[in-house]
């Protein structure tokens, strides 16, 4: 064997040279392009017709999932997005009427956040635009490939203490 083998992102090409990262083969960078890619994908569904942002779409995303009313805390915490990007979108879409405030029934000095009418009916016209336009982005992997693609995701996100569902988010913190 010639020793010049690599088995990841780093290689060495001699040995008296640092490692070098070959970012094409280095997972965060994959990820990270990737995740930029469908964004993006997904956002022209949502940015132009509807004059969503990326924050203000994952607000309205998170409400319409719910089942309740939830905190812009809980939002931020689901999505990973900086609280003060959330509290921009939620102005905006509150400004908007697409969601509104209600007073918390266990706190009366904290406001939970939910959709209005309005909000309810663009949450349900985009869905299903936003699924098809998944459906096209996986089309290139086998039924198998999908599955196995969603359980090795969910092994990445366990392993980073993500919350993968909303009750797994209720339980692991009161919002």
């Amino acid at each position: 064997m010639s020793g010049e083998m690599a088995t990841g992102p780093w290689e060495e090409s001699a040995p008296k040279r640092a490692a070098r990262l070959d970012l094409f083969k280095f997972v965060p960078f994959r990820l990270n392009r990737l995740a930029a890619e469908v964004s993006s994908a997904l956002s022209a569904e949502y940015a132009v017709r509807y004059g969503l942002d990326i924050p203000e779409w994952r607000v309205l995303a998170t409400l319409g999932f719910r089942h309740d009313a939830c905190s812009a805390q809980y939002i931020a915490h689901c999505t990973r997005t900086h609280k003060s990007t959330i509290s921009r979108a939620v102005t905006s879409l509150m400004k908007r009427e697409i969601i509104e405030r209600v007073e918390n029934e266990e706190d009366r000095r904290e406001f939970r956040l939910q959709l209005t009418r309005k909000g309810v009916a663009l949450y349900e016209e985009l869905i299903p635009r936003l699924l098809r336009r998944e459906q096209e982005i996986l089309s290139c992997l086998s039924a198998q490939e999908r599955k196995d693609f969603a359980r090795l995701l969910g092994k990445i996100e366990d392993s980073l203490d993500l919350v993968q569902t909303s009750e797994e988010a209720d339980a692991k913190q009161a919002y």
